[in-house]
């Protein structure tokens, strides 16, 4: 198992070694994979996670620390920070561009159904 965060079942289905998975599917192979899985893979095919020159240090709620190793099936505090600064450094702004969007369609557009 992968630093112990993450293993596959029988079926190949990648699940947490702990807490909850979420589960996306990827728009390459169509399988199912844990979010977390998900975005250290294009964290790393995107170089983000080549170097380790970086240092970063601070005081946070316990509850927030256990809470999010629970819901990413992360145990490591190290690979904690880093799956969410890759959360942040792939963030595709969809919601943002979602919303400006909005009034953009013909509301007589016919969709089908």
């Amino acid at each position: 198992m992968a630093r112990g965060t993450v293993k596959t079942t029988g079926s190949g289905r990648q699940t947490a070694s702990s807490g909850t998975t979420h589960a996306v599917r990827n728009s390459d192979t169509g399988q199912f994979r844990s979010v977390t899985v998900e975005v250290m893979g294009k964290a790393r095919a995107s170089g983000l996670l080549d170097e380790k020159g970086s240092r970063i240090s601070g005081r946070v709620s316990r509850a927030l620390v256990e809470q999010a190793k629970r819901r990413t099936g992360i145990t490591e505090d190290t690979q904690l920070i880093e799956f969410a600064l890759a959360s942040l450094a792939l963030e595709d702004n969809f919601s943002a561009a979602f919303k400006a969007a909005k009034g953009t369609v013909d509301p007589d557009i016919k969709l089908g159904f």
